[in-house]
């Protein structure tokens, strides 16, 4: 297992993050999933987040990345949501029509840290979570 580190520190810190789209509508497919998944790993760079694997669902999507310590993660994340909500609803009209005026990401989201689990272990998890 290979370590990041930076000017001052080693650390090794991975995430699982899942969001869903509102009222868990099904809108979800092959081209959206990967529209928001370009938007994540440009963003990401920003904020020093890396995709490791994502895999979605027709109303939701898992995702595991690497950050920094320093990485402010709610504020990543709020930013992506609102970013790519926007964007989503202007570029798939029919997304747009299913959730009229609303975000297209449900408020809530679920962001776990990857604990002593090893990576193999997750990335399979995050393998079998998509399109059931």
């Amino acid at each position: 297992m290979r370590l990041d580190n930076n000017n001052h520190s080693v650390f090794l810190l991975y995430y699982h993050l899942v969001l869903v789209v509102k009222f868990r509508r099904k809108v979800m497919d092959d081209t959206i999933s990967d529209y928001v998944k370009d938007m994540f790993v440009r963003l990401g760079e920003n904020y020093n987040i890396s995709l490791v694997k994502w895999n979605h669902d027709m109303d939701h999507v898992h995702i595991l990345f690497k950050a920094h310590p320093n990485t402010e993660l709610s504020k990543f994340i709020n930013a992506y949501k609102s970013a790519s909500s926007r964007l989503v609803k202007k570029e798939f009209p029919q997304v747009r029509k299913k959730l009229w005026k609303e975000y297209f990401w449900s408020r809530s989201f679920c962001l776990l840290t990857t604990g002593g689990a090893s990576m193999e272990v997750i990335k399979k998890y995050i393998e079998n979570q998509g399109m059931k």
